[in-house]
């Protein structure tokens, strides 16, 4: 067995592994690396395509589970580029009618160039909205600490919060008053521990976490908002669904399939589905958790 604080360095490096372009351009740059790379990746992993990802949209229909689909990608800067990921949303927006009923749709505001240009990504933002069939929501993904506060401007202030989900972080020091606030503009919850590691704002991993965790899930019951218990945490997760005996689980593709199946005789379970060709840095975070997350 690792000892825990061992186990937390090597958990830190690597996560800083997993954002950095240096590493990823070596270890992507030769093709013996990429290949390494991308047969521990794939599990985790669509596929390079959006065929890919409604294929495994609809693979995981027949299993009784739905899917969220993510296009990869984060940290644009170009508000050029942030328009042709707009473009593709749009597009993916539209072949949800491809999809299984109930499918959705995942993205992180960082990829529509929220840091650099917040006005623009909100434009962005409305046009994916608009462009959803009415039974599908827009999932968003959770950011660094510095750009929390800009998320939850542009989801409270979108047009119809309704068909949005936003992601709290249990492990960021914040997220009891974000909780209030999120739930008041009328957004859903999707509850996750935290993958960001940020030294000042965020509790320890491990206990502290799983107890702020759970006091969330205690809180979000509380003010009566619509969660998504989105943990492999099996102790977290049941303890979680007592205080919210209805919570749809999220779970992310490749990870505990065996017990998503399981679970989905008992509650909605949903799975995230990325897909694209900048997979690298996901493959990362989930080795860095697979050693010691």
């Amino acid at each position: 067995m690792i000892p825990l604080v061992n186990a937390s360095i090597a958990r830190r490096a690597l996560f800083a592994l997993a954002t950095s372009s240096a590493f990823e351009r070596a270890v992507t740059g030769n093709r013996a690396g990429r290949a390494a790379a991308w047969r521990f990746s794939r599990r985790y992993v669509a596929g390079p395509t959006l065929e890919d990802a409604l294929a495994t949209a609809h693979d995981l229909a027949q299993q009784g589970l739905a899917a969220s689909i993510d296009l990869f990608g984060e940290r644009t800067s170009d508000p050029a580029h942030a328009d042709l990921v707009a473009d593709r949303y749009v597009e993916l927006a539209h072949r949800l009618a491809d999809a299984p009923p109930q499918t959705w749709l995942s993205l992180d505001l960082s990829h529509i160039a929220l840091a650099t240009d917040p006005a623009g990504a909100t434009r962005r933002l409305e046009r994916i909205l608009a462009a959803l069939p009415p039974e599908a929501r827009l999932q968003i993904g959770a950011e660094e600490a510095a750009l929390t506060d800009r998320v939850h401007d542009a989801i409270c202030g979108a047009r119809d919060p309704s068909r949005l989900s936003a992601t709290l972080q249990a492990n960021l020091r914040r997220s009891p008053g974000d909780a209030d606030r999120l739930t008041a503009a009328g957004l859903s919850i999707r509850l996750v521990k935290g993958a960001y590691l940020e030294e000042e704002e965020t509790l320890p991993y491990g206990e502290p976490t799983d107890l702020a965790y759970l006091t969330l899930a205690e809180r979000l019951a509380g003010l009566g908002a619509e969660t998504f218990i989105a943990t492999h945490d099996g102790v977290l997760r049941e303890a979680c669904r007592r205080l919210l005996p209805r919570a749809p689980v999220e779970m992310l593709l490749g990870v505990r399939a065996e017990l998503a199946g399981a679970l989905a005789a008992d509650c909605a379970v949903r799975i995230y589905v990325p897909y694209g060709p900048q997979w690298f840095r996901y493959g990362m975070r989930r080795f860095a958790e697979a050693r010691g997350a």
